[in-house]
């Protein structure tokens, strides 16, 4: 704690690269995985290549990938949000999958009786119902980027990973704590934050969607 205080600059940059890189991240895996997860839970028939081929992905070593893509994308923050966001659509896929499928079928079908179209029920239904399974997936996929974010030092991307690397190179026992310190701290408070919006969000929809995680 006592490095992290004498070198707030250093510290400041760093975790402004980490937050940047995690942030983006699960904002971009977002975008993706919303209709992905919307398209496998209203065809079971995607089940296995969709949900299949994620399994498969989250097996890989997260370094292997890191390393692999590097011939692809080049050192840097590009090969980094490129890795984060493909670990983080097994959390949101599946999520997504499990929180419009636990929709209550008889509310969808009442839907359907006032003349709302998919759209619509979707929007005004199914989404908001499943919000507490979505808001899991979130918060898990968060916690896990921002851990898998450390990594991205190893190939130039920055990020608090980089004072873990440092301190290990340089034998500091001090800079490695204080790297371990300032990535859990970022993990517990979006852990919590988000815990609360998924705990509201249960509330608010009466318990109902799933929690896949």
């Amino acid at each position: 704690m006592t490095w992290l205080l004498d070198h707030p600059a250093l510290v400041a940059q760093r975790f402004g690269e980490h937050l940047w890189l995690s942030g983006v991240s699960l904002a971009l895996a977002l975008l993706i995985a919303l209709p992905l997860g919307i398209a496998t839970a209203r065809d079971r028939r995607l089940d296995g290549p969709v949900l299949g081929a994620l399994g498969v992905l989250y097996t890989v070593p997260s370094l292997a990938l890191f390393v692999a893509l590097i011939p692809i994308a080049g050192l840097g923050r590009r090969t980094a949000l490129i890795a984060l966001v493909a670990y983080a659509q097994v959390f949101l896929v599946r999520n997504l999958v499990t929180g419009l499928r636990g929709v209550d079928p008889a509310i969808r079908e009442a839907a359907r009786g006032l003349g709302m179209s998919p759209a619509q029920q979707l929007r005004r239904i199914d989404l908001p119902l499943a919000l507490p399974a979505i808001l899991a997936g979130v918060r898990i996929a968060a916690v896990s980027t921002i851990g898998l974010a450390t990594l991205g030092a190893l190939i130039n991307a920055g990020g608090l990973g980089t004072l873990l690397f440092e301190g290990v190179a340089q034998d500091n026992g001090a800079k490695i704590r204080a790297g371990a310190i300032a990535v859990s701290g970022l993990a517990l408070v979006f852990n919590v934050v988000l815990g609360r919006l998924e705990e509201r969000a249960r509330g608010w929809a009466g318990g109902g969607g799933g929690d896949a995680g």
